[in-house]
């Protein structure tokens, strides 16, 4: 049995300031043997990961990603608001992570921020560099832009794709099917063990989001989805661990 893959959303993002190189690096630490993350643009084309369209939370620069060069953006402080001891982490660029990934068993789920700032074509790009890396195989796309999903198969048949969504959505599988994703990235209440056995049936995977509860943790392993996106990955390590043991 494939054992439950423990993504680290954002990278350790309980313990470090969400989606740095640190955070990424206390993931690994903590047991992740997945890293989930998210794909921007900046003004000049570069494949940057940060959540927010704007950098204001994460940096105080009110300005968006899309707006600012990499030369500057690059120079922003990433890492203060979330503890002085982060001073002067910097926002990442994908290559980064995916050079970090190179030489582990890292599954990296790179979610595409596309549906506020459209992005045109950082699909093709981002599939472009993945496979540079030759990581094609160990590489999730996701988005709740599932007009993009679609697009990211017609480019590449192989890459698999994940469908974020909230709701409780009708037969989800045949949804997934019907855009030929492989996995169902769905708000952790709205997943139910009966759709996790017929999505499995289908072929397709839950991978719920964002699970941080011990028992909510425990609960969705013993449903049997195939990955848990986690800010805690050492907490869900720990949970396998037991579960395993017993």
């Amino acid at each position: 049995m494939q054992q439950t893959i423990n993504f680290a959303h954002r990278g350790a993002s309980a313990y470090c300031p969400e989606n740095t190189m640190a955070a990424f690096r206390r993931a690994i630490e903590l047991g992740a043997t997945g890293i989930e993350t998210d794909v921007q643009r900046t003004k000049d084309g570069r494949l940057v990961l940060i959540h927010d369209e704007s950098l204001k939370r994460t940096t105080g620069d009110a300005r968006l990603v899309k707006d600012v060069d990499y030369s500057e953006l690059s120079a922003l402080d990433a890492g203060s608001w979330f503890s002085d001891s982060f001073a002067g982490e910097r926002i990442p660029l994908l290559e980064e992570l995916l050079e970090l990934a190179k030489d582990t068993e890292l599954v990296i789920n790179l979610e595409l921020k596309n549906g506020v700032v459209p992005y045109e074509g950082i699909e093709a790009e981002v599939i472009s560099m993945v496979q540079e890396y030759e990581l094609g195989e160990r590489i999730i796309l996701s988005s709740f832009n599932h007009y993009s999903l679609v697009l990211c198969k017609e480019i590449a048949p192989e890459v698999k794709t994940g469908i974020l969504y909230m709701e409780g959505l009708y037969q989800p599988w045949e949804y997934a099917k019907s855009i030929k994703a492989n996995a169902l990235h769905a708000y952790k209440y709205a997943v139910l063990p009966q759709w996790v056995q017929e999505a499995a049936g289908h072929g397709i995977a839950y991978h719920p989001f964002t699970v941080n509860d011990e028992i909510e943790l425990e609960r969705l392993l013993r449903f049997g989805v195939s990955g848990i996106i986690t800010d805690y990955p050492d907490r869900l390590d720990a949970i396998m661990r037991r579960i395993e043991r017993s």
